[in-house]
């Protein structure tokens, strides 16, 4: 097993402090960052901060493009109804469950409770949202159907409106 990155033994204010100066650099100048750690009382050598900072540099270009993409799919379909969301928490339960099950693997009993409360009171807002918008869909069609046979709409046409409202198919 290799040794721990030193890096990773960093108090976090440092850590913070490094993982700025990587962004500000675009990733590069090792070697000064090398020698402010060790003004800092921090022996790191460059080699071990580059693999530290490629390694970085590669889980935030990943974090960019998921975050873009994420934008992208909103963009071209909205999703007024939660089901995304609705299906990332099946997939973190899923992987929640999974983790519990595996045999002879240490895990973090209080992180992972502390992940499945958050995810049921995600999941409970998230149901919440869901009545809120059913329910303003619902009076919008009222308002609408009211309108629309002031109007003189014929009963056919009302229904059509109320349906798109709705979201029911015809």
């Amino acid at each position: 097993m290799p040794p721990r990155s030193k890096v990773a033994g960093l108090p976090p204010e440092v850590k913070e402090w490094l993982d700025q100066a990587l962004v500000e650099s675009n990733f590069s100048g090792y070697e000064a960052l090398s020698s402010e750690l060790g003004s800092r009382g921090y022996s790191i050598g460059k080699s071990a901060l580059h693999r530290y900072g490629s390694e970085f540099e590669v889980k935030l270009a990943s974090l960019k493009m998921a975050s873009e993409q994420a934008k992208a799919v909103v963009l071209a379909a909205p999703d007024d109804e939660g089901a995304v969301n609705e299906a990332l928490m099946r997939l973190v339960q899923e992987h929640l469950f999974k983790l519990l099950m595996t045999d002879n693997k240490p895990i973090d009993l209080p992180k992972v409770a502390k992940a499945v409360a958050e995810l049921g009171r995600a999941s409970v807002v998230q149901k919440k949202w869901q009545a809120e918008v059913r329910d303003k869909a619902a009076a919008a069609a009222d308002k609408v159907e009211k309108i629309a046979k002031k109007g003189g709409l014929d009963a056919k046409t009302v229904d059509q409106i109320r349906r798109s409202i709705l979201g029911v198919a015809s």
